[in-house]
């Protein structure tokens, strides 16, 4: 049911040139996204709302992300037009997410101090910023099966993504932590001043690299063959009878808790269990996308099969898993060894997040023209269950248990960042070992890029 091809120029690796300018398309929704999953909560609280209502607000979002990602792929699929759909979709991500940082503006329309109504605003503009979010996700994402059909391309696509998210994140904390040590936060109005201009900052740096891509990168010529002619859109029954895409599927799933819930919460760790200074929630963090970013750079030159996937996948997974014991047993005392814990974080996750993307590609192959639902349905689920994860995390966020007599609280805050991405990455490492990847690809053992 796969796309014809009868040019095999898609069959060779790509050069690096291409590959460069396709990673940085996803900057402007990385760096909002980091700014998303690290600061939102910590930001809701600050400015007085429970941690049950900023819960609601986060999950309004993925909720909306989630269908969004739905439809966005139902839709490239049926139309296709993938830079159409990422320029639409970068252009409402930039103008909703002031919003969501900036304040509430129908607050001060309508001279109110009610919480439900503030709780309701930044809902809206939450959901609005994520719509936008997942049109540009889908569309960037579904295009690496349409740029080529080499596996180890595909993966060097994947890998380089990668490494931009992590340009994206480090961009990031290194503004946070210039603004955080300039504006004072210690009022309410300090407060939506610092998020205010880390959020303009962050749009205008990921704004830059999405203007480069559009201009470097053609719009994907596989979607319909290389010689113009259409092919039937593939059923979404086709891919619900793949036991693989119910595999892919739980990888990917809970690559992204892991990714999501630990990022919520450590900013909160670092601050609230371990009384680190107020620098730390974002230096710590700017330590992991380091780490990430050259683990990031170095697979790219791995020659990548699937056995390989699974064992990178798996030793990521395994990373991780320690990673979460130490820090459920961490004490305010042996703070500074948060820092060391953070170089494991960066490898652990850029092992899991390279080789977990790129599962996904081995499960499309040549089926083309299904590649956007694939990547939309695995995104759906990802999103409504790191909304559903984070609220219920949080609306227990006021009654954990404290072990008495020890500097050590078992906070909500230490389990989301230690005992849930331990758990989900033992899970994925269970689920990886049962994969079969079945690829009639011969190509895999060039090097990543040429």
């Amino acid at each position: 049911m796969g796309t014809i091809i009868e040019d095999d120029s898609f069959t060779k690796p790509l050069g690096r040139w291409p590959v460069f300018y396709y990673g940085m398309g996803h900057m402007l929704n990385d760096i909002t996204a980091a700014c998303w999953f690290t600061y939102l909560l910590l930001f809701l609280t600050d400015i007085g709302l429970s941690p049950r209502d900023a819960a609601v607000v986060m999950l309004s979002g993925q909720v909306a992300d989630g269908f969004a990602t739905i439809f966005a792929g139902e839709l490239i699929d049926r139309f296709g037009h993938f830079k159409i759909w990422h320029a639409a979709g970068s252009i409402l991500v930039a103008v909703s997410f002031s919003s969501v940082f900036g304040g509430c503006l129908p607050c001060k329309i309508f001279a109110t101090n009610s919480k439900m109504f503030e709780t309701a605003s930044y809902s809206v503009f939450a959901a609005i910023f994520n719509v936008g979010w997942a049109a540009t996700q889908v569309s960037h994402m579904s295009m690496v099966t349409c740029i080529t059909l080499n596996s180890t391309s595909r993966v060097a696509l994947a890998s380089c993504r990668n490494a931009f998210t992590m340009v994206a994140n480090l961009s990031l904390y290194a503004v946070a932590l210039l603004l955080f040590s300039v504006i004072s936060g210690r009022t309410y109005a300090g407060v939506e001043n610092q998020y205010r201009w880390i959020a303009y900052l962050s749009i205008l740096i990921g704004s830059c690299f999405v203007a480069i891509f559009h201009l470097a990168t053609k719009e994907p010529r596989l979607k319909v063959g290389v010689h113009g002619s259409d092919h039937a859109r593939i059923s979404w029954v086709y891919w619900f009878k793949r036991v693989l895409y119910y595999q892919v599927t739980l990888v990917y799933v809970l690559t992204r808790l892991v990714l999501n819930v630990s990022q919520a919460y450590l900013a909160f760790f670092v601050i609230n269990d371990l009384h680190m200074a107020q620098s730390a929630k974002a230096l710590v963090p700017a330590i992991i996308y380091i780490c990430s970013f050259v683990v990031s750079i170095a697979l790219q030159e791995i020659a990548w099969t699937g056995r390989r996937l699974k064992a990178y996948y798996s030793a990521g997974c395994i990373l991780w898993i320690f990673c979460g014991a130490v820090i459920l047993l961490l004490t305010r005392n042996m703070s500074y060894v948060m820092y060391i814990v953070s170089v494991f974080i960066g490898i652990a996750n850029a092992l899991m997040t390279v080789t977990g993307v790129s599962m996904q590609n081995f499960l499309i192959g040549a089926d083309l023209n299904g590649c956007a639902f694939v990547c939309g349905s695995l995104s759906f689920v990802d999103k409504i269950s790191c909304g559903l994860a984070l609220y219920v995390l949080q609306s227990y966020q006021n009654v954990s248990p404290q072990l008495q007599g020890t500097q050590m609280v078992m906070s909500v805050t230490r389990l989301g960042l230690g005992l849930v991405p331990a758990l989900c990455a033992l899970v994925g490492v269970a689920v990886t070992w049962t994969m079969d990847f079945n690829n009639p690809s011969t190509s895999l053992t060039a090097p990543l890029l040429v």
